[in-house]
């Protein structure tokens, strides 16, 4: 049984069709990496998924249930569902700690001194522990951004949803994002990622989901994608934008 299912999401910003009869299942425990051009509607689809845009037509069911767009349903569906976008969006004048025990304390009722051993757990997750004390202008933006992702994941949510987290990123901090995202693969952790980092769509994904146009234009599993694409379209996109991307070790 998938935990997300979309089933013909369609969505018009104006005149303009972003998202054309975009179909797609996640099963538990999958990493699914969406990639494309820019303007390919790969974000608006993540932002369909979190609630923060209602689709025109289609259907999106969690966990096997329709997804509502309530008030009350939306604040649960977010406690299932985490999202980090690639600004990181840290409070600038608490701290660490503070940015992330805010949502399990006042979003679930989670008691302080619950939420701060929770903090330094996630924390640990993504080998910050030193810094829970620190200020976001006090980090790095590798840093601050492992921040949104150990904020996300304080939320204990069953489905992890990152769009272009490595984006805003120098390259030389873009590693250590990176291997936060293939340390929660091999943990098992159900994601759903837009990226542009195809070393790590091809070592850690068990799906490739490649969009153009606002449409699903090839899904499978990285190795076949890669190696024999089957529309021009994809063969391109690799030609432009991947052929030189060395390949990496599967992940185990």
């Amino acid at each position: 049984m998938p935990i997300l299912a979309l089933r013909g999401i369609s969505k018009r910003f104006g005149g303009h069709l972003v998202l054309a009869d975009v179909t797609l299942t996640v099963d538990p425990g999958q990493v699914v990496a969406i990639i494309g051009r820019s303007g390919s509607g790969k974000s608006t689809l993540l932002r369909c998924i979190n609630g923060l845009e209602r689709p025109d037509s289609g259907t999106i069911e969690f966990d096997n249930r329709p997804l509502g767009h309530t008030r009350q349903q939306l604040q649960a569906l977010r406690r299932d569902i985490g999202i980090v976008f690639q600004s990181f969006n840290l409070f600038p004048h608490l701290s660490v700690e503070r940015n992330i025990t805010l949502g399990p304390t006042a979003g679930k009722g989670m008691a302080r001194e619950v939420a701060r051993d929770l903090a330094r757990r996630v924390l640990a997750m993504v080998d910050l522990e030193d810094k829970i004390e620190a200020y976001p202008q006090q980090l790095s933006g590798g840093q601050q951004q492992r921040v949104a992702i150990a904020r996300a994941l304080a939320m204990e949510p069953r489905l992890m949803l990152f769009d272009e987290i490595t984006a805003s990123l120098d390259p030389e901090l873009i590693g250590e994002v990176v291997r936060v995202l293939e340390k929660l693969a091999r943990d098992g952790m159900t994601m759903v990622l837009v990226t542009h980092e195809m070393g790590f769509a091809r070592a850690s994904a068990d799906t490739i989901v490649f969009m153009h146009q606002g449409r699903v234009w090839e899904t499978g599993p990285p190795d076949k994608l890669f190696a024999s694409p089957a529309t021009k379209e994809l063969a391109s996109f690799i030609d432009a934008i991947l052929a030189a991307v060395p390949p990496r070790e599967p992940r185990r």
